[in-house]
């Protein structure tokens, strides 16, 4: 299978913004109603939960919902209120060198994906970022240097609250350090179990252990991969090796101190880089964020594409994935 990433320069919500969500709304409209469009919150549930917990980001939501259409359905999809399930790999980890980095793998299946790395100036503030659902974000870098990411926490439970990918967003629009971003993951409810991994541009980091059943917990450990401080979902626990993920990488950091380079290398390689596509868990890029340039870096086996704030262009790379494992189901 060949996936093409691209990159999009749009600083107001516009006609590329818009062609983005046409060419992936029959996708996203199937997951989100898989069961049922009653099974979802209303228009008006949505719109309240908005006011409520990211009152900041309504004139964006409304801008973009007039944009790609302003039906029922995409509005109640955009809000990220109470959406479907949805599971993930990924690892991620803050490198403590000279000038620290935060280094991740996305896991998850190909053709559930945006693909898009955007770059936008939404209410003044410069945000690269990973698209999810065009709004939502699976990582990213403000114009502050604020870098975030996230890996699926490991637990089943589902509740009231947000997909976490507008999470991300939110918190790169309306903060600058870590601080901030740890306030704002303490705050909003997340309808899953999230990890979210925060570096500033003065390498304050910490990682929120999101939940929808019970409080936030706030860790520093530098490293992330697909649990909470213990497993809780022994299936998903091995199927993903998330402790051994979490093992290499910790032992990576602290019992053998290497060079930036090598580090970045260890996430292309078994055990933090996975093939198993047709499980929705196959390593889609990995990706390097660098507060203190404000520069990012997305790479694969054999290449590599960087860009910044100063330094972003539109263009696409296109790659052909690893053969998928066996499927496993759950």
């Amino acid at each position: 299978m060949t996936l093409v990433f691209r990159s999009i320069d749009e600083a107001q919500p516009g006609p590329k913004l818009a062609g983005l969500f046409a060419e992936y709304w029959p996708a996203y409209r199937k997951w989100w109603a898989q069961e049922g469009y009653s099974a979802r919150p209303t228009y008006r549930e949505c719109l309240r939960a908005l006011e409520q917990h990211m009152p900041e980001i309504m004139p964006l939501y409304e801008e973009v919902v007039e944009l790609v259409g302003g039906s029922d359905s995409q509005a109640r999809f955009l809000s990220f209120y109470c959406p479907p399930k949805y599971l993930s790999g990924c690892s991620q980890a803050v490198w403590r060198g000279k000038t620290p980095i935060l280094v991740r793998n996305y896991d998850y299946h190909p053709k559930t994906f945006d693909a898009a790395l955007l770059r936008t100036r939404w209410g003044e503030r410069g945000v690269i970022g990973m698209s999810d659902g065009v709004l939502g974000l699976l990582d990213g870098i403000n114009d502050a240097g604020l870098t975030v990411s996230l890996t699926f926490g490991g637990r089943r439970e589902v509740g009231e609250g947000f997909g976490v990918p507008l999470i991300l967003r939110y918190v790169l629009q309306t903060c600058e350090t870590t601080a901030e971003a740890v306030e704002c993951l303490s705050r909003i409810p997340c309808h899953m179990s999230y990890n979210v991994t925060v570096l500033d541009a003065k390498y304050n980091h910490g990682t929120v252990f999101l939940a929808p059943d019970r409080h936030p917990q706030i860790s520093d450990v530098p490293v992330a991969t697909n649990h909470q401080g213990q497993v809780e979902w022994s299936k998903h626990a091995r199927f993903t090796a998330t402790l051994e993920r979490e093992r290499f990488l910790l032992n990576r950091l602290n019992q053998h101190p290497e060079s930036e380079k090598r580090f970045i290398d260890a996430f292309l390689r078994p055990p933090l880089y996975s093939t198993a596509f047709s499980s929705g868990f196959g390593t889609l890029y990995t990706a390097v964020y660098r507060p203190a340039t404000k520069q990012l870096q997305l790479v694969w086996p054999g290449t590599s594409w960087d860009l910044s704030f100063s330094n972003f262009s539109e263009g696409k790379v296109s790659l052909k994935l690893p053969k998928a494992e066996a499927e496993v189901t759950y």
